[in-house]
């Protein structure tokens, strides 16, 4: 129960749900079990005037009474059942969309490093199928472990006051349920943890196979994919059936048991009933009795069940909710309006999962303003140093100051609006173009979109479509091609209007042409901006201020393309091996 002590905190949020609830539970246990008095009455009643042999319109009349004393108090049951129901279900509903935004919130406060260690499949499963889970624990669970508390409670206390031998006797069997639900109660948890476990297995092949179904169609492979898929279903379904196996023992037990309980209270009570200690209409009541505890027993072992598999989700969803996230904003954070002026101090990164180190002691300054393009082969650190910039990481030693300040000083959400992006592999929402290209951006018009589609080269090819600019790309940008996919990136990022850009290697999948254009609209934009262009073609070394060479993580070299092409060394090598090519 220690995992879902920390679901409490919920609780407090709705204190009068909790409160209403409660008074709603011990209502109708309270009315539930008044009947069987009036039950015992009545064949009481019946029993002496049979006995006495009195006037049957009498009879009648007192048995009518009877009855409809026992049908107000079962509508009283009734109405007190559905607003407890109306309460603390509701509750759970509430805690249910709590949790459900908290883990969200979290997730997206979280690093690259821990993305890179989980699987898509297994985060969604956890915000889903695991909070479903919890829900269950927070409504019925809750509801009904109130429910049999009080009303096993009343109705044991009307039991003893009738008579305690019989009352023993009748209950005999229970601590037999307690013994099972104990011994059973371990190995549910652990096979819910495996149930649980296997679904995020699951869920995280669904989503890669349909995230790469192109690959998987151009290598034949759906067959292959889909026996793996039901591979991973039977597994699935052999631990489901263990622990059903486990939770199927629970019914039996409990029928035989209530069985059991009726059988003495009959055999039992006739004998009291024969020695004149009890009169005939106990019973009758005690039946009503163990009728009455059938469900509150019977639904610990449910109950019990219940909270096993939900303390093995919300372990699952702590499990993520203790991660501290690597980065982010500290108190007391700078927020000021951004200059632009970028101080690399010997600065490395090592990524902590492959231990490869992609930067080396990189020392450099970015003037506000200035264009600096960032060169080097596959692998020498490019694309870390982007990160660094956006603080998706921090470096492992040295600093990066931005305007003078330590960039993990800089509050996240400043520091990021300031920076218009456009990564290496780049990310289209399934939406249309036009929100796309104005995500991110507040009060943008329709004008604006056009505007910065113009300027990356995309704006032909928007008008060619259909809905034009209310086209919707699909998943992930499927409908669009590679190059144009970058330049919505790009009108993305420049519609932010940002005091600085970083293009990630953003016009790898352009042609000549069109990357010539797009360079050309970049130029003027660039104008009063700090820009930092990563590339692996030099056709934009025109553009710079200044060029950088990284090579296996370090600095080898910096200057303009002319003081770099008249020293030897790597970007000479590259700038003559792209003009050979070309």
């Amino acid at each position: 129960m220690r995992a879902l002590w920390s679901l409490n905190p919920y609780f407090i949020r709705y204190p009068w749900h909790l409160v209403a609830g409660v008074f709603f539970v011990i209502a109708s246990a309270a009315f539930a079990v008044y009947p069987a008095i009036f039950i015992r009455e009545a064949f009481d009643t019946v029993a002496e005037a049979l006995r006495a042999q009195s006037d049957s319109s009498l009879l009648f009349k007192s048995l009518l009474g009877y009855s409809a004393l026992i049908l107000l108090l079962s509508a009283l049951r009734g109405g007190f059942t559905f607003l407890m129901r109306q309460t603390l279900i509701v509750m759970s509903r509430h805690i249910e969309f709590d949790l459900k935004n908290d883990i969200y919130k979290h997730y997206q406060a979280l690093d690259q490093t821990f993305y890179r260690r989980n699987s898509t499949g297994d985060l969604m499963n956890r915000v889903s199928e695991d909070v479903s889970r919890v829900r269950m624990y927070l409504g019925p669970g809750v509801m009904y472990t109130i429910n049999t508390a009080f009303s096993t409670g009343i109705t044991l206390v009307f039991m003893f006051q009738v008579d305690s031998k019989l009352s023993l006797i009748t209950l005999a069997p229970m601590p037999v349920l307690v013994w099972a639900i104990y011994r059973v109660s371990t190995l549910i948890n652990q096979r819910s943890h495996a149930v649980q476990q296997q679904q995020s297995a699951i869920s995280t092949m669904a989503q890669e196979t349909f995230s790469g179904i192109r690959v998987l169609k151009v290598y034949s492979l759906e067959d292959d994919q889909t026996k793996r898929y039901a591979e991973s279903s039977e597994k699935s379904y052999q631990l489901n059936r263990d622990l059903y196996r486990v939770n199927a023992l629970f019914a039996p037990l409990m029928m035989l048991l209530v069985g059991l309980s009726t059988v003495l209270a009959v055999w039992i009570g006739g004998e009291g009933v024969i020695e004149g200690r009890l009169s005939p209409g106990v019973i009758a009541e005690f039946i009503y009795y163990v009728g009455l505890l059938t469900w509150p027993i019977a639904s610990i072992g449910w109950v019990m069940s219940l909270i096993q598999r939900s303390e093995a989700s919300m372990e699952r969803i702590n499990d993520f909710l203790r991660v501290v996230p690597a980065v982010s904003t500290p108190v007391n954070a700078h927020n000021a309006k951004v200059k632009g002026a970028w101080t690399f101090e010997n600065t490395s990164y090592t990524y902590p999962d492959s231990g490869i180190q992609a930067l080396k002691n990189v020392s450099f300054e970015v003037n506000p303003g200035e264009t600096i393009v960032v060169v080097g082969r596959t692998g020498s650190g490019k694309s870390t140093l982007v990160g660094l910039m956006n603080r998706l990481m921090d470096p492992i030693e040295g600093r990066i100051l931005l305007d003078g300040v330590d960039l993990r000083r800089w509050d996240l959400e400043a520091l990021r609006a300031s920076i218009g992006t456009v990564p290496q592999d780049p990310f289209l929402f399934s939406d249309s173009i036009a929100d796309n290209i104005s995500f991110g951006s507040i009060n943008a018009d329709r004008s604006d979109v056009e505007r910065q589609a113009e300027l990356a080269d995309v704006a032909d090819d928007i008008r060619g479509f259909a809905q034009g600019y209310d086209t919707v790309v699909g998943e992930r940008g499927v409908t669009l091609s590679g190059g144009q996919k970058q330049r919505v990136s790009i009108a993305r990022a420049l519609m932010k209007q940002p005091p600085m850009l970083l293009f990630d290697d953003a016009l790898s999948s352009v042609d000549t042409e069109t990357e010539v254009t797009i360079l050309s609209n970049l130029k003027s934009r660039l104008n009063g901006l700090t820009a930092v262009l990563i590339t692996q073609r030099l056709s934009c070394v025109h553009l710079a201020d200044r060029i950088l060479v990284l090579d296996q993580g370090a600095l080898v070299q910096q200057g303009s393309h002319l003081e770099l092409l008249a020293q030897p060394g790597l970007y000479a090598e590259l700038y003559a091996l792209q003009s050979q090519k070309s």
